[in-house]
């Protein structure tokens, strides 16, 4: 495999790192400069997919047609409402308290851009969360696990205990859709898959 041929992760993101590297995947890591849309009206599966392109794109111009880039997008939703990364503990708090007793989605867009042609799709998986007392909630923002993530919470981490059930892909909701983005590299006739 030559070195145009290596995957390059459009993010900074140490969990879709790990999950890479989890199945075997030789990659770079290349952090997009490219602006992310929050809502401007589309629902969460489209701003997913949107910002997923507009990395992978924004790398792209600089890497060359033959890197194959990816670019990953995750957004956490309850109904219409896109919950991404908190501001502060209040906001992360507020995120929480939306989301206990209730169930949610994750949707991560991914995009490859490779040889001038883009490979797009986005993933949803549904998450069911516990009722959160103000003490539960407190206490997980005092470890500041929350402070990262969208939606405010790990669900690899500690707030695993708070979550009965997950419909679909488990590496969807850490970040990165292992093996959606295995399908789509194939279909973008990345060697490393073939």
């Amino acid at each position: 495999m030559t070195a145009g041929e290596i995957l390059v992760l459009a993010s900074a993101s140490p969990r879709r790192q790990e999950l890479l590297r989890q199945i075997g995947c030789e990659f770079r890591v290349v952090v997009s400069d490219a602006e992310e849309i929050a809502e401007g009206g589309l629902s969460p599966e489209r701003v997913a997919a949107e910002n997923a392109r507009r990395k992978a794109g924004e790398v792209a111009v600089r890497e060359g047609a033959d890197a194959p880039v990816l670019g990953a997008d995750t957004v956490v939703a309850v109904g219409e409402t896109i919950l991404g990364k908190p501001r502060d503990k209040e906001d992360a708090a507020r995120m929480l308290r939306l989301l206990s007793g209730r169930r949610h989605f994750v949707y991560t867009g991914i995009a490859i851009a490779y040889r001038g042609q883009v490979y797009e799709d986005v993933v949803r998986t549904a998450v069911w969360m516990d009722e959160l007392s103000e003490e539960e909630i407190a206490a997980y923002i005092a470890t500041g696990e929350p402070m990262d993530k969208a939606g405010a919470y790990a669900v690899q981490g500690r707030t695993a205990r708070f979550i009965p059930k997950i419909e679909g892909s488990f590496s969807n909701v850490v970040g990165l859709p292992l093996h959606a983005v295995m399908k789509l590299a194939g279909k973008a006739g990345i060697r490393q898959w073939q």
